[in-house]
């Protein structure tokens, strides 16, 4: 029974290989989704820069604990990025420009260069923000000579 399960296998890894040649269209697909795990990876590094990268408790029960810290940071700054650039998209649509939705689903939320990943955080309720969001920074107008 393994054997024959073996054999399927390679029999379907033949199978791909061939579509995997002849498809320009599948290497784009998968290149994409490639691309997507590795931003994700580098956000991750990013964040977990301290150790370099490293999870160096001893019990596996702290490294979970680290690990989930981790997931719930990435996660975080995901979520901010994602309700920022509908903030974003949302108010350049009231001003009249068009932004197609096939082109918004290529846009990210795992940038982190906006973020302070190295500081000094403060949680003062009086500075909270009155709407619960940050403005957005609009360039300023572009000036053309006459």
């Amino acid at each position: 029974m393994a054997k024959a399960l073996r054999e399927l296998g390679r029999i379907e890894r033949s199978l791909f290989m061939i579509e995997w040649y002849s498809s320009p269209a599948l290497r784009r697909r998968c290149q994409a989704g490639l691309n997507k795990g590795e931003a994700a990876h580098k956000l991750k590094r990013a964040v977990f820069f301290h150790e370099r990268g490293e999870i160096r408790d001893r019990s596996f029960e702290s490294q979970a604990f680290r690990a989930s810290g981790l997931n719930l940071v990435v996660s975080a700054i995901v979520h901010w990025n994602t309700v920022y650039l509908d903030r974003g998209a949302t108010h350049l649509r009231m001003a009249g420009r068009t932004i197609p939705n096939d082109l918004l689903k290529h846009v990210s939320p795992l940038s982190w260069e906006h973020i302070n990943l190295t500081g000094i955080y403060t949680w003062d309720s009086e500075h909270q923000m009155p709407e619960g969001f940050r403005s957005l920074r609009l360039p300023a107008p572009i000036r053309r000579a006459a």
